[in-house]
């Protein structure tokens, strides 16, 4: 490799960034020189936007266990705010409940980054603070580097054999990739949502598990509070929440068409928050670990990650791959998962001294493998789901949902809706009672065990990707035809 100022520049110094950089400096045995250009200032690491480190906070026990066990590092408090024994999803009518996922925390996104800092700078990482990377430079095919500004306006330039781009969703450094690759570089408005929530402690009103429950996360479905996505109460203790909510921007102007109202995102969190009888007289906390964090909107990929993720000197992580799940936006996990993986990767590359595309692909296919791969079957059912009303919501979970279909999820396995089935006699006229639904929930199931096992085949070497990203395509397109979306009812 051409000598350079750095072995890798990270752009972003947020949640997949940090994990990136720890990552390497643990694989690289702190060898590898390693600058993070972080927009924010030093006492502020990782905010998101100006209205603070906004997210929903939560992530599993698993992915946290998958982070000691791979490079070390155990979180626990502050940065864990607290412990929660899994995940409720509620039907719009609250009649049923189902308990998915396992064991989880809330992170405090405020302090969370300053822990990660001090573990990426222990394995010898460089901060520059204040300063955005606005463009990539390039040679010979190769990203080289990037230029930006500091926070005083003047101009930075800096090589390195690696960049990484960790900027979020929106990334221009993404966008504006001047090198060829098989990176796609813009994403589809209707696969991103906007979402917003408060941190809110309160006192308690009504005593209503399906409102709040200091042990349990809560997700609402409900296509008229939450049009093409879902809200949630997740507890920060025993009087302390993270609430809001994400929706699509086209089915939100449909469900205010059809009702002839004027909804935006932050009217329907405010309503959302002020119908929840539990949260008696809420505000917002003044504690420094909250402070200026507690209101905020963002915007969130809801499709499977980038297909590839690698280029000649390049590579994603994080929200700029569009790694959040789409089934529920979240984003931890999978930032937590790529930064590790990705750190392992860069580290075998600079030492094998290649960071040519080539070199860098096993990072897509072990993210494939380890997280990714049911990801575009995920995609496929958060876009049935957004064409279904809170009638069929209701009735689906009611009849079709089964404990082997909620293990499957928790698994982050694809459900099977065995009980949509004409297999069983028994279920004949449940399933005729809502034919349209039952079948497709089984289309979903089959389209899913297809994606599943075109991913799971994803090429080792960039020379089968065309091949198979045309395989993909094509059942993907099928999908995006069949479950156009549909005026709430």
């Amino acid at each position: 490799m051409t000598p350079r100022d750095y072995d890798v520049i990270i752009a972003g110094g947020g949640m997949a960034g940090l994990i990136t950089a720890a990552s390497l400096g643990y694989h690289s045995k702190g060898k590898a020189r390693t600058l993070v250009v972080d927009r924010n200032l030093e006492a502020e690491p990782g905010k998101k936007t100006h209205n603070g480190w906004t997210c929903g906070d939560a992530t599993s026990k698993r992915s946290l266990d998958y982070l000691a066990e791979h490079i070390g590092v155990r979180y626990g408090s502050p940065e864990l705010e607290h412990p929660v024994k899994g995940v409720y999803v509620y039907s719009p009518d609250r009649k049923t409940k189902v308990l998915f996922e396992g064991e989880g925390y809330l992170f405090n996104r405020k302090l969370a980054p300053r822990r990660q800092v001090e573990d990426a700078r222990k394995v010898g990482t460089e901060f520059m603070f204040g300063a955005t990377a606005e463009r990539l430079l390039a040679e010979d095919g190769y990203v080289t580097g990037v230029s930006g500004r500091k926070a005083d306006g003047s101009p930075f330039r800096a090589t390195a054999k690696v960049v990484v781009d960790a900027t979020g969703s929106s990334s221009v450094l993404r966008r504006f990739l001047q090198i060829p690759s098989m990176i796609e570089k813009e994403i589809d408005p209707e696969d991103v949502v906007g979402t917003g929530r408060y941190i809110m402690e309160f006192e308690s009103g009504a005593d209503s598990k399906e409102y709040f429950d200091p042990d349990y996360c809560i997700i609402h479905l409900d296509q008229f509070i939450a049009a093409g996505g879902y809200a949630w109460v997740f507890p920060k203790g025993r009087s302390k929440v993270n609430i809001g909510l994400g929706v699509s921007k086209s089915a939100l102007d449909r469900r205010n068409r059809m009702f002839k109202l004027n909804d935006n995102l932050q009217t329907l969190i405010d309503k959302y928050v002020a119908d929840n009888p539990v949260i008696k007289n809420p505000r917002q906390p003044q504690a420094e670990s909250d402070s200026g964090n507690t209101k905020g909107n963002w915007q969130v990929p809801v499709r499977r990650h980038n297909d590839c993720m690698v280029a000649n000197g390049f590579a994603l992580v994080g929200d700029s791959a569009w790694m959040p799940r789409p089934i529920d936006a979240g984003g931890i996990s999978p930032s937590i998962y790529g930064g590790t993986i990705l750190g392992k990767v860069l580290a075998e590359a600079l030492e094998a001294g290649d960071a040519g595309e080539a070199a860098l692909w096993k990072y897509n296919v072990e993210y494939m493998d380890t997280h990714g791969y049911p990801m575009a079957s995920f995609e496929v059912l958060r876009r049935y789901l957004q064409t279904v009303t809170n009638s069929q919501i209701n009735y689906g979970m009611k009849h079709f949902l089964s404990e082997d279909d909620v293990a499957a999820i928790t698994e982050r396995k694809h459900p099977q809706f065995n009980r949509a089935r004409f297999a069983n006699p028994a279920l004949w006229l449940r399933v005729l009672y809502q034919l349209s639904l039952a079948r497709g929930l089984r289309y979903t199931v089959e389209k899913s065990a297809t994606l599943v096992d075109i991913n799971l085949a994803y090429p080792d070497a960039p020379g089968g990707y065309e091949e198979w990203r045309k395989r993909l395509s094509k059942e993907l397109s099928e999908t995006v035809q069949k479950f156009k979306p549909l005026d709430a009812n």
